[in-house]
C-alpha cells in the first residue's frame, strides 16, 4: 500500500494540477529532480531579506503534491533531497562570503562549501519526504515529518537550525505565534498551510479550504497575541555602537586604530538632550587586542564613556587557550563581569579534532590564534544594575533557543553582540537579525542586538524592531530598553510540547497506515 501513489478525485480546475504533479513524477530523474530543486529555490525566497512568504507557501504546496503522488518512498526520498538542496542553496548562499574575505587563499573552496552544505541540509528534507510518503502522504504526515526533520536539523552534529521553513513567517504577524510553539510551531503551520493550499488548488479535499481559512485567521489575529509595545518614559537608555569594519579590513594593522577611534568617538558623543545613556554596547571582537594586553584600551574606553558602563567584545587567552569574550566595564573602569562564548561555530571558531587537523593547516576561519577558540562554561546572567539582569549571547549563540533556556534564571532582557561582517551584506546578516526577532518573540524578552557592520537593532518583547542602524553604516543610536513581558508558554515548555504533538501526529498516521494495510 505504501508504494501506491495517493489517488485523488479532483474537480474542475483541480484536475490540471493533479495532472501536472502526476506528469512530473512520470518523467525521468533528469526532468523530475531539477523541477523539485527549482521549487526548493522558490520556497527559499520566503527567507530574509526577500521575505516572499506566499512563494514559500506555494512552492511547498507543489512539493507536497509531488511527494503525495510519488509512486513510492524511494521516489519521494530523491524528490526531497533535490528540493532540499535547491532550498538551502539559495537560503544559505551567504556561506560563500567567509571564503571571499581572503579570496586569494580560499575562494576556490566557496562553491564546494555551498554545494556540500546545501546537500547536507537537503538530507533532512529527504528524510522528511520519505517518512511523510511512508506514512501515507497525507497533510498530517507531511506536517509532522517535515517539522521533525527541522527539529533534528537543530540538534544533530551540534545543530544548525538556520532557515527553517517556519522562518518565512518572521516578517509577518504569524511571528507572534512563536510565543506558543517556537520555531517548530511556525514550521508546522507552514507545512500544514502548504498542504491545505495544494488541496484547495487541486480541488481534492474540502478541508483544504477550512485549513486556509484557519491560517488566514491566525495571520489576522497574530498581532493581538503579542505583548504591548508601550515603552515607559523612564526606560533605561542603551547606546548601540556600530563601527562598520569590513571583515577584510577588521584586522588590518593600518585600519584597526581607525575603527577603534571611531568607536571611542561614538562612545563619547553627546546625545541631542545632553543626557548620558545608561549602558553602552560595542559589538563582538570590537577591541583589537587580547584582554590581558588591553589595559590602555579599556582605560580609554572608560574615559570616553564618562561614567557609563560599557559592554564590549574582545578575545582573551588563558594557559594557551583562547576565548571569544564579552566584558562588562563598570563606570569606574573595573571589569564587572566576563562571559566566554560557549556555543562555538564548527569549522568557523573551532575545528573538530583541531589538534590533528591544525598540523596540516586546517584551522577555524574566525579564530585568529591557534587552532580555534575554546568553549566557555555555559550560559550565565549579568547583573547590570538598574537595567536588570541580561543574558549575554555572542553571535551564533542567538540562533539556538536552547541557549536561552539554559540560563540559570529568567533574564530581564537578551544582550547579543555579533560580527556579521563575515557574511556579507546580502542575506546572511538579515537572516541572523530575523532569528534574533524570533528569540525575543519566543521568550517575551527584549533584545539589544549590536553588530559590527549591521544590522544593530533594539527588539521588543514581541519581536518587533523598535530602532536600528542600517546595514553597512557606521554610527551610534541611543534607544530606550523595552520592558520584559510575562513568560510565554514557549518560555515555560521549550520545544517539548511541540515535539510531543509531532510524535502524536506520527503515531496517528502510522496507525491509519496499519489499518489501511489490514483492510487490504
Amino acid at each position: 500500500m505504501a508504494d501506491t501513489p495517493v489517488r485523488a478525485t479532483p474537480d474542475g480546475a483541480g484536475i490540471a494540477l493533479g495532472r501536472v504533479t502526476g506528469w512530473i513524477n512520470a518523467r525521468s530523474p533528469l526532468i523530475r529532480l531539477p523541477i523539485a530543486a527549482a521549487l526548493g529555490v522558490v520556497a527559499a525566497t520566503g527567507q530574509a531579506p526577500f521575505n516572499l512568504w506566499p512563494l514559500t507557501l506555494l512552492a511547498l504546496a507543489m512539493l507536497f503534491g509531488l511527494m503525495r503522488s510519488a509512486p513510492g518512498v524511494r521516489r519521494a526520498l530523491w524528490l526531497g533531497l533535490a528540493a532540499g538542496t535547491g532550498y538551502f542553496a539559495l537560503a544559505l548562499s551567504w556561506i560563500v562570503e567567509p571564503f571571499l574575505v581572503d579570496a586569494a587563499r580560499y575562494a576556490w573552496m566557496a562553491p564546494f562549501a555551498l554545494v556540500f552544505m546545501a546537500a547536507g541540509m537537503g538530507l533532512f528534507w529527504m528524510c522528511g519526504f520519505a517518512v511523510a510518503r511512508w506514512l501515507g502522504g497525507g497533510a498530517l504526515a507531511w506536517g509532522a515529518a517535515m517539522t521533525l526533520a527541522e527539529a533534528l536539523r537543530g540538534v544533530l552534529f551540534t545543530g544548525f537550525p538556520w532557515a527553517q521553513i517556519g522562518h518565512a513567517w518572521i516578517s509577518t504577524p504569524m511571528l507572534h505565534w512563536a510565543a506558543y510553539g517556537g520555531a517548530l510551531g511556525l514550521s508546522l503551520l507552514m507545512a500544514l498551510g502548504a498542504a491545505a493550499l495544494w488541496h484547495v488548488l487541486a480541488g481534492t479535499r474540502q478541508w483544504g479550504a477550512a485549513g486556509i481559512a484557519v491560517l488566514a485567521l491566525a495571520y489576522g489575529v497574530g498581532p493581538w497575541t503579542a505583548p504591548t509595545a508601550d515603552i515607559p518614559a523612564d526606560a533605561p537608555i542603551v547606546r548601540m555602537i556600530q563601527p562598520n569594519a569590513p571583515q577584510n579590513e577588521k584586522w588590518d594593522r593600518d585600519m584597526m586604530p581607525i575603527f577603534f577611534e571611531r568607536q571611542l568617538d561614538f562612545t563619547a558623543a553627546d546625545s541631542d538632550t545632553g543626557a548620558r545613556p545608561d549602558l553602552i554596547v560595542w559589538p563582538e571582537t570590537s577591541v583589537p587586542v587580547l584582554l590581558e594586553w588591553a589595559d590602555e584600551a579599556l582605560e580609554r574606553i572608560t574615559t570616553a564613556a564618562r561614567g557609563t558602563p560599557v559592554v564590549l567584545g574582545l578575545q582573551r587567552s588563558d594557559d594557551q587557550r583562547y576565548f571569544n569574550t564579552l566584558v562588562v566595564m563598570d563606570g569606574q573602569g573595573q571589569q564587572a563581569a566576563i562571559y566566554d562564548k560557549h556555543h562555538l561555530v564548527p569549522f568557523g571558531e573551532y575545528v573538530p579534532f583541531g589538534d590533528v587537523l591544525g598540523r596540516i593547516g586546517i584551522t577555524g576561519f574566525a579564530a585568529r590564534y591557534g587552532n580555534g577558540y575554546s568553549a566557555g562554561p555555559g550560559a550565565q546572567l549579568l547583573d547590570l544594575g538598574p537595567l536588570g539582569r541580561a543574558l549575554p549571547l555572542i553571535c551564533y549563540e542567538g540562533v539556538f533557543p536552547r541557549n536561552i533556556r539554559a540560563a540559570p534564571g529568567r533574564p530581564d532582557f537578551l544582550l547579543l553582540i555579533t560580527n556579521d561582517a563575515w557574511f556579507g551584506q546580502v542575506s546572511g546578516p538579515y537572516q541572523h537579525l530575523a532569528q534574533a526577532r524570533l528569540r525575543s518573540a519566543e521568550q517575551g524578552l527584549a533584545m539589544v542586538r549590536v553588530a559590527n557592520t549591521g544590522v544593530s537593532a533594539m527588539i521588543d518583547a514581541g519581536g518587533r524592531v523598535t530602532a536600528s542602524i542600517p546595514m553597512g553604516q557606521a554610527g551610534w543610536l541611543d534607544v530606550p530598553l523595552p520592558p520584559p513581558a510575562a513568560p510565554t508558554l514557549y518560555a515555560r515548555t521549550g520545544d517539548w510540547a511541540m515535539l510531543g504533538l509531532l510524535i502524536l501526529m506520527v503515531g496517528v498516521c502510522a496507525m491509519r497506515r496499519k489499518l489501511r494495510e489490514a483492510a487490504h
